[in-house]
């Protein structure tokens, strides 16, 4: 039970992994979760609608806890603290995102590399998230929030922003150096923003066209189709849309030594690569895998000082699965928010 005495609340889960158009997701009645040992419980006020979500609802990860309450780009308060919880008051806004929990003692942990540790879980896959009233997050996971920003402005920066960040670190951008983003959703508007606030040309291959207009509005140098060519060779490049046949279309846009960073993820099969067209010359092709918490410090740090800002498009917690539909659609350019509202 939190401050205001609720006991239940309503939640989505995913009752049967399928198709969004066969509707997966069910809304359902459940106990408010009580926060465990060293847990915040957070009354969800938005939640982003996040690509792994749609991944989670339609199977494409697999399942990893029966009937999981998705969404891991949550804005809320503090509801309720657990015990040894420390720095935290109840009513304080607090961020939840997709790495909920890490082991802390693996080699991967110890040498700073807490996201490829084996024993890490996620938000809205592990463990219920914020497509719901409440929500846990394990304080030591859980992040301080901007006070300049709304809650829907915010939501997004929780994952796609973060990852997006982690997928421009990945590429070892030069300074000044040209990059080139394949698919333009709200994880890649978000990381154009960083990348040209740091003094890089920016080019956008995608196949939508209000997409490229958000580009070229937000001040990237070209917005092109998703297999054209960019008007000049990249020293880095990311794939954010879950097209392995694309692989090979960005590999050969890099310049010698470039980079090629694959946010997703979930990725439909790569082609087989020709190496001296796409390889040759010390192109390199690098996997994102997740974020650890300093990555997503500093980027939240980066979005308030540079004034990285969401393209949103809201919708009713109760229409979680209509905002799946049209994010599977391309019916929105930049991120849908969930306003709680159940």
């Amino acid at each position: 039970m939190d401050r205001t005495g609720a006991q239940s609340m309503r939640a989505w889960v995913v009752a049967q992994p399928g198709p969004v158009e066969q509707n997966p997701l069910r809304l359902v009645e459940r106990p408010v979760p009580v926060p465990g040992s060293g847990e915040l419980l957070v009354r969800v006020g938005a939640c982003g609608v996040c690509r792994t979500d749609l991944h989670v609802a339609e199977g494409d990860l697999p399942v990893r806890r029966a009937e999981v309450t998705p969404g891991h780009e949550v804005v809320g308060v503090v509801a309720a603290i657990g015990a040894y919880v420390s720095g935290w008051a109840v009513g304080e806004r607090v961020g939840v995102a997709w790495l909920r929990r890490t082991d802390g003692t693996c080699r991967y942990c110890l040498r700073g590399d807490e996201n490829l540790c084996p024993g890490s879980e996620y938000t809205g896959w592990d463990a219920d998230g914020g497509y719901a009233e409440y929500t846990t997050v394990p304080a030591a996971f859980a992040y301080r929030l901007p006070t300049d920003m709304d809650d829907v402005a915010l939501a997004p920066l929780l994952c796609a922003g973060i990852i997006g960040y982690r997928a421009l670190l990945r590429t070892s951008l030069p300074p000044g150096g040209r990059l080139g983003l394949y698919g333009f959703g709200g994880s890649a508007h978000l990381c154009a923003q960083v990348a040209l606030a740091q003094g890089s040309t920016v080019h956008v291959l995608t196949r939508d066209e209000a997409s490229r207009q958000l580009a070229l509005d937000l001040g990237c140098a070209s917005a092109r189709g998703a297999y054209d060519l960019p008007p000049e060779p990249l020293d880095g490049a990311i794939l954010f849309a879950p097209a392995g046949e694309l692989v090979p279309v960005a590999l050969r846009a890099l310049d010698r030594g470039g980079v090629l960073a694959i946010a997703g993820i979930h990725l439909s099969d790569i082609p087989v690569l020709h190496y001296e067209s796409e390889l040759f010359y010390e192109r390199e092709v690098r996997s994102v895998t997740s974020n650890t918490r300093d990555n997503g410090r500093d980027f939240l740090d980066l979005a308030a000082r540079h004034g990285v800002r969401a393209t949103t498009h809201p919708y009713p917690l109760s229409e979680a699965q209509r905002a799946l539909s049209d994010l599977k659609a391309g019916r929105f350019d930049g991120a849908a928010v969930l306003l709680n509202d159940l």
